[in-house]
């Protein structure tokens, strides 16, 4: 791993210990697991009624999952159980990230699901935002899901370097590839895609290089006026009834 990665790829922020659940109204549970590597790893479980489908999330580079209980939240509501882990070096979960690690923690997650949860995988979908739908698409390679959500996503490090920086070889300089781009024609589990047209830190024109490479069955879901950050909000209940039938679709598929 190149040492920039930590600067230009990675931005974790320490935990903040508060009452979480109480501050949220959510019925968290902590759960601690490990990556499949053994890193010891931190996530929260929200669980709706048993037999609802779960969602195991992996999210952006930057934060932990405190800074995703909003989201966490409306998911929640629409019916949905979900997974949200840190990745190691963001938050309570031990080591450093790095790409390889990533995915190593989102295979001891999808773990969790199915082992000690016993989950089927027929009933867990999978979703990343960001930096996460890297690390989902490369689980969904490896694992077994009813269905992939993929926002705000890249075909690669490359692609967003050159985006960011022009002709400068900045990738060359990184450690981490995280090339979603090589994994989407390998999976024929069924695909949303979700992309703010007014992101500018991953435009829409990248999000639609993640479309097409995909293989069907697949749509794209653009959200106008969404950033790269704010697309629930912008949806708002066209989001979450977007999210609602997809994931009806894919449990049925």
């Amino acid at each position: 791993m190149s040492i920039l990665d930590q600067f230009f790829v990675y931005h974790p922020e320490p935990w903040q210990d508060r009452d979480w659940a109480r501050l949220s109204g959510l019925p968290l549970e902590e759960v601690w697991f490990q990556a499949a590597d053994g890193a010891r790893l931190f996530g929260w479980y929200v669980e709706a009624q048993a037999d609802r489908p779960a969602i195991l999330w992996c999210h952006g580079n930057a934060g932990n999952v405190i800074h995703r209980l909003e989201n966490l939240k409306l998911l929640y509501q629409i019916g949905l159980s979900v997974f949200l882990f840190d990745y190691r070096g963001y938050g309570r979960s031990q080591g450093r990230p790095s790409e390889e690690g990533l995915y190593q923690d989102a295979l001891g997650a999808h773990d969790y699901l199915t082992r000690t949860r016993m989950i089927r995988p027929e009933r867990i979908v999978f979703f990343g935002r960001s930096l996460g739908a890297a690390v989902a698409g490369e689980l969904a390679v490896q694992k077994p899901a009813a269905g992939l959500i993929l926002e705000s996503s890249f075909p690669s490090i490359e692609a967003v370097a050159k985006f960011h920086y022009g002709g400068l070889p900045v990738h060359w300089l990184l450690g981490a590839d995280f090339t979603l781009i090589d994994r989407l024609p390998q999976l024929s589990l069924p695909k949303l895609i979700i992309h703010g047209d007014k992101d500018d830190i991953i435009p829409i024109e990248l999000g639609r290089q993640v479309f097409e490479a995909a293989k069907p069955p697949k749509s794209f879901y653009v959200i106008p006026g969404a950033d790269h950050n704010n697309t629930y909000q912008v949806g708002g209940t066209a989001y979450f009834r977007r999210w609602a039938e997809f994931v009806q679709a894919a449990l049925q598929s």
